[in-house]
């Protein structure tokens, strides 16, 4: 599953998917001087974020796994920064992804 965003558009967004689902988040480069800085997870046993990177044009991309079994949600968040300003990165996008377990019983 692919979840771009872009400029422009809404700083929350929900998720729901299925146990194992992966993800590649797509943050596609900001208008003002910030820069993405990472990815975070609230609950990295859940949806861990990898394969953080950015690419010279700016866009960044990193890829959020699902877990395998269980279910629960997690807040991701991406941070922005300007390069030349002291102090930690904010964050400047969050996605809430839902994993939901297929039903047991059916």
């Amino acid at each position: 599953m692919d979840v771009s965003v872009s400029p422009g558009d809404a700083v929350r967004r929900q998720l729901c998917v299925r146990p194992g689902t992966v993800v590649a988040l797509e943050l596609r480069p900001r208008l003002d001087d910030k820069r993405w800085t990472g990815v975070l997870s609230s609950v990295p046993a859940l949806v861990p974020a990898s394969d953080w990177r950015v690419d010279p044009d700016g866009t960044a991309h990193a890829t959020l796994r699902c877990a395998g079994t269980r279910g629960g949600t997690a807040r991701v968040t991406a941070a922005a920064k300007a390069p030349d300003v002291a102090g930690a990165p904010r964050t400047a996008f969050t996605l809430d992804v839902r994993v939901v377990p297929y039903a047991r019983e059916g």
